[in-house]
C-alpha cells in the first residue's frame, strides 16, 4: 500500500511538472506576434559612401610676395565678398609712391611753364609778322633799306624757330608726364595688391600662413569654400550607375551627425569611369547647408532611383534566410510554413514583394523563442 502511494505521488509530481513546463515554458516559447503586409509606396535606392567637398574652393594668395602684416580671419570663420582678409607689408612702397607723385607734380609744373612760354612766343611772332609785312611794303616803296628789311625777316625767322623748339619741348614734356603718371599708377596698383579681399561669401576651411611670415606670390595663405557649391563626392559601381539621373532625390547622413538626415539631389555625374575601380563619380548637392560642415568628412548617400506605388510591403525584420533563400514564416492553420519571397524593391525599413497576399499572417521572428521549423505548432 505504501509503495502504491509512493508511485502515485511520483506520477502526480511528474504531471504537475509537465503542466507547469507546458503552460509556463512551452506555450510562451511557441507564442509569436504576427502582422499583415501593408499596401503603399516604396522607393528603390542606390547607396554610396563619399566625402564632403565643393565645386569651388578658392586658394587665397597674395599678388605680391613679402611679409604678412595682418591676417584678419581664421579657419572656421565666415567671410563676405569684399571683406579684407590680409595686408602685406609694403616696406618702402609708400615712400616710392610719394617720390613718384612729387616727380609727377614737378613734370606738370615744367609742362605748364613751357605752355606759358608758347603763349609769349606766339605774341612775339604776331608782332614780328606784322613788322615784317610793314617793312616789306616800305621796301617796295623805297622807304627802308635792304639791311633793315633783312633784319626784320631774320627776327621773324628766329621767333618761328623758337616756337618750333617750344613745340618739341611741349611734346617731350607730355611724354615725360605720361611716363611719370604711369609710374604713379603702377605703384598705386602695387599698393592695392598689398590688400587681399574675399572673392565670395564663403567659409574659411584652412589658414596656411601666419603674421610676419614671408611668402611667395603664388603661395596659399587661406582656403575659402563657396558653401553654395558644397556637395558629396561619391563613387557608384558601373553596373548600377545607369539607374542614376540628374536631379534625382537623395538622402545624406554625415558621420558627425549619424542621426540627422539631410536631403539633396544628384547635381553632376562624371562622364568617365575609373578604369581601376570600375566606378563613376556622382556629386550629390545639399538642399539645406549642414552646419557645421567639414571638408572631406565621410558621408553616406542614398539616391532614390525608382518609386513604386500601391505595392505590397513587409517590414525587413520579418525577412529571414532559410537554405540560402529569402522568405518569411507564415501561419497556416496554426502551423509555421516558410515561403520564399519575390522582391521588387526595398528601402531602409520595408521590402516590396509580389507573391505575398495582404491577408497573409506573417510571424515576427524572435530569438528568445523556439526556433521556427516547417509545420511547427504556433500559438498566437
Amino acid at each position: 500500500m505504501k509503495t502504491a502511494l509512493k508511485y502515485l505521488l511520483i506520477l502526480g509530481g511528474i504531471a504537475l511538472l509537465s503542466f507547469v513546463f507546458y503552460s509556463k515554458v512551452y506555450i510562451p516559447k511557441t507564442t509569436y506576434i504576427t502582422l499583415h503586409p501593408t499596401l503603399g509606396e516604396i522607393e528603390e535606392k542606390v547607396q554610396g559612401i563619399g566625402n564632403i567637398n565643393a565645386h569651388h574652393i578658392y586658394n587665397i594668395t597674395a599678388q605680391t610676395g613679402g611679409k604678412i602684416l595682418k591676417l584678419l580671419t581664421d579657419s572656421g570663420s565666415w567671410v563676405k565678398k569684399g571683406d579684407l582678409l590680409l595686408v602685406m607689408d609694403g616696406v618702402d612702397l609708400h615712400n616710392q609712391v610719394e617720390i613718384a607723385q612729387t616727380n609727377l607734380r614737378k613734370v606738370n609744373e615744367e609742362h605748364r611753364s613751357i605752355e606759358a612760354q608758347r603763349k609769349g612766343l606766339n605774341a612775339q611772332k604776331s608782332l614780328a609778322l606784322a613788322t615784317y609785312h610793314r617793312y616789306k611794303n616800305l621796301k617796295k616803296q623805297g622807304f627802308v633799306t635792304q639791311a633793315e628789311y633783312d633784319k626784320v625777316t631774320s627776327e621773324l625767322s628766329s621767333v618761328e624757330s623758337t616756337i618750333q623748339a617750344n613745340h618739341a619741348q611741349i611734346a617731350s614734356a607730355k611724354e615725360v608726364m605720361v611716363m611719370a603718371q604711369k609710374s604713379v599708377d603702377a605703384l598705386l596698383e602695387k599698393m592695392k595688391r598689398l590688400n587681399v579681399y574675399a572673392p565670395v561669401d564663403g567659409y574659411v576651411i584652412s589658414r596656411e600662413a601666419e603674421v610676419a611670415q614671408t611668402i611667395l606670390p603664388s603661395q596659399a595663405i587661406l582656403k575659402i569654400v563657396d558653401p553654395k557649391t558644397l556637395w558629396i563626392v561619391t563613387k557608384i559601381d558601373e553596373r548600377i550607375s545607369e539607374q542614376i539621373k540628374l536631379n534625382q532625390k537623395a538622402t545624406i547622413f554625415l558621420r558627425s551627425q549619424p542621426n540627422k538626415k539631410y536631403t539633396g539631389f544628384v547635381k553632376r555625374m562624371d562622364a568617365i569611369s575609373d578604369a581601376v575601380t570600375l566606378e563613376r563619380e556622382v556629386n550629390i548637392a545639399f538642399d539645406t547647408l549642414p552646419e557645421p560642415f567639414y571638408i572631406n568628412e565621410q558621408a553616406e548617400v542614398k539616391i532614390a532611383v525608382k518609386e513604386y506605388t500601391q505595392v505590397v510591403k513587409i517590414p525587413l525584420n520579418v525577412v529571414v534566410q532559410e537554405n540560402g533563400k529569402l522568405g518569411v514564416w507564415l501561419v497556416n492553420k496554426n502551423r509555421a510554413t516558410f515561403k520564399v519571397i519575390k522582391k521588387i524593391a526595398q528601402d531602409d525599413k520595408d521590402m516590396a514583394v509580389t507573391n505575398i497576399e495582404k491577408e497573409a499572417q506573417i510571424i515576427i521572428p524572435n530569438l528568445s523563442k523556439k526556433l521556427l521549423k516547417e509545420g511547427m505548432k504556433i500559438h498566437l
